[in-house]
């Protein structure tokens, strides 16, 4: 069995920001990385909007927050939690082979975005192929773009994108969009301007293109059986995102999944008393590695208050 005052669960810019903020305030935090350590961030071929950083790749910019959480001394554990009891403190959780406990834990598990399920959008994913318009979208200026989806975060990348790229082509799989309304009007009103295009009733099923120039084109099936190739570079799939949050279905408040956050004194304190929440786990809206980070540190400074608050430092 593996204690301490704080346990961190996750190893991308939210858990690490935790991380370096709770040992720089003396809690000696553990970090369990889960299956992939440094996060979905490691898969991103370059970032740009990173502050201080005007291009890092997502794998050398988790090497250095991790490098950085290290130095302070905080014990990164390569393992994944299958079960967890949050019913008192200390909270405990059980990996396949280790049983850990802590006074307070901070989830930063993240979130996964959520893909057509196409070959060819594997073959092409991080060279034309993108879940995040804010993140990739610089690297399409001038160039025709398609956005896939029809709720608020897939009319919202493709408004960003109307103002970055050459065209957008907005394929949605129904005749109406599940946005805001206010949304929608804003997309209509590109639509009049001729930056946008709407692609409705269709569907994606092949992503075109080769690996050495990267995506060319996408192929769209509409319902009523015909068939259309549009030309793009760039394609952003925004159908979505699944929060890891399943291990604690039924112990914390969520909502679609989602950690609700702020039901305290503690903005990134949950439902229950010494659990918080950091990152794209709790955050529905923005989802960036800046954002992320943001929370870790709050989330970190919280449970160090709450620890003090309880006398257990």
């Amino acid at each position: 069995m593996k204690s301490g005052k704080i346990i961190i669960l996750g190893s991308g810019p939210a858990g690490c920001t935790a991380g370096i903020y709770a040992a720089r305030a003396g809690l000696e935090p553990l970090l369990i990385s889960g299956p992939v350590q440094g996060g979905q961030l490691t898969k991103t071929a370059a970032i740009e909007n990173w502050p201080g950083e005007k291009s890092v790749s997502g794998f050398d910019l988790m090497d250095k927050l991790m490098d950085h959480a290290k130095s302070l001394g905080v014990n990164f554990i390569s393992d994944s939690i299958v079960s967890a009891d949050l019913s008192e403190r200390p909270f405990t959780l059980k990996s396949e082979n280790e049983t850990y406990r802590a006074d307070t834990i901070i989830i930063a598990t993240g979130a996964n975005p959520k893909w057509l399920g196409i070959p060819s959008e594997e073959k092409f994913r991080g060279n034309g192929v993108s879940a995040c318009a804010t993140c990739d979208g610089f690297f399409y200026r001038d160039q025709n773009t398609a956005v896939i989806g029809g709720g608020n975060t897939a009319l919202s990348d493709a408004l960003y994108l109307a103002n970055l790229a050459k065209h957008v082509y907005l394929v949605h799989r129904r005749d109406e969009f599940r946005a805001e309304q206010t949304l929608t009007d804003r997309i209509h009103e590109k639509v009049q301007e001729g930056k946008i295009t709407l692609v409705l009733n269709a569907g994606v099923t092949e992503i075109l293109g080769d690996e050495m120039s990267g995506v060319s084109g996408v192929r769209v099936s509409f319902k009523d059986g015909s068939t259309k190739e549009l030309p793009v570079t760039g394609v952003f799939v925004a159908i979505g995102h699944i929060p890891n949050s399943t291990l604690f279905e039924g112990m914390l408040e969520m909502d679609h999944g989602i950690i609700k956050t702020g039901n305290s004194c503690y903005r990134t304190g949950t439902s229950i008393p010494g659990v918080f929440a950091a990152g794209d786990v709790q955050d529905p809206v923005y989802r960036q590695a800046i954002t992320s980070a943001g929370t870790g540190c709050m989330a970190a400074q919280d449970a160090a208050r709450y620890l003090k608050e309880a006398g257990a430092i």
